[in-house]
């Protein structure tokens, strides 16, 4: 009985865990992705985008801090996931939990790119040789690289919750719907990137994708952060 208990004890806390790194995760992704990064994409032209990140340094700065911030919770979530569902299956969670410590070692080979649009501008003496137009499109590559590398990321992170959606199906005590959720999340997931790497001339294809799986992605692991708050462990 008090195995039995300190099990529990122990599961609640992984739960516990996994659920506030989860919302602090949606929180910091919410400003870095969906406040600043999507003002830079919006800008246009290469010119444009170099003034915007020049006149919002400081805010780009608070971006890059976002991004840190979510990559250190991923390797939390990696973690306390799988303290969380492995009696379930050992095995399947430990590869999950390897899994999403690969798709944070590409998010932190991402953040590293928006590092150096930092870098390039700060307006630095020796970036001085460089014409305006020389520096955008450095600064643009750099941007183009992480959103790629990022992509590739995301594709991986599709896997993982592929793993999880298993998991939580698997379990007597995950609710069946977040199960299905995850699982569709996660082709979700791999079928945009996917599309969005090696066919980006479908537009066309990417936006049905988007449309047809941006609940289940947003509803998955929310909805599955959510429940391992309030009930995950009890």
């Amino acid at each position: 009985m008090i195995v039995q208990g300190r099990e529990l004890s122990d599961q609640r806390k992984s739960a516990l865990t996994t659920g506030i790194a989860l919302m602090i995760m949606t929180l910091a992704a919410i400003f870095s992705y969906g406040f600043v990064h999507a003002k830079i994409l919006k800008q246009g032209d290469t010119n444009a985008v170099l003034q915007h990140i020049i006149s919002h340094n400081h805010l780009f700065k608070a971006e890059i801090l976002g991004w840190i911030i979510i990559l250190l919770c991923d390797i939390v979530v990696a973690w306390s996931c799988y303290v969380f569902l492995k009696p379930i299956n050992n095995n399947l969670a430990l590869l999950g939990a390897w899994l999403r410590l690969v798709y944070a070692s590409l998010l932190g080979i991402a953040i590293i790119n928006l590092i150096f649009v930092l870098l390039l501008t700060n307006g630095t003496e020796y970036l001085s040789s460089f014409t305006l137009n020389q520096l955008g499109a450095q600064v643009l590559l750099h941007l183009q690289a992480f959103d790629s590398i990022w992509s590739v990321g995301l594709i991986v992170f599709g896997a993982h919750l592929l793993i999880i959606g298993i998991l939580a199906l698997r379990s007597d005590s995950v609710p069946r719907w977040i199960g299905i959720l995850l699982l569709l999340a996660s082709i979700g997931y791999i079928l945009i990137h996917l599309s969005k790497l090696f066919f980006a001339d479908y537009m066309e294809i990417r936006k049905i994708l988007e449309l047809a799986f941006t609940v289940p992605m947003t509803a998955g692991e929310l909805g599955f952060g959510i429940w391992l708050l309030f009930r995950g462990g009890k």
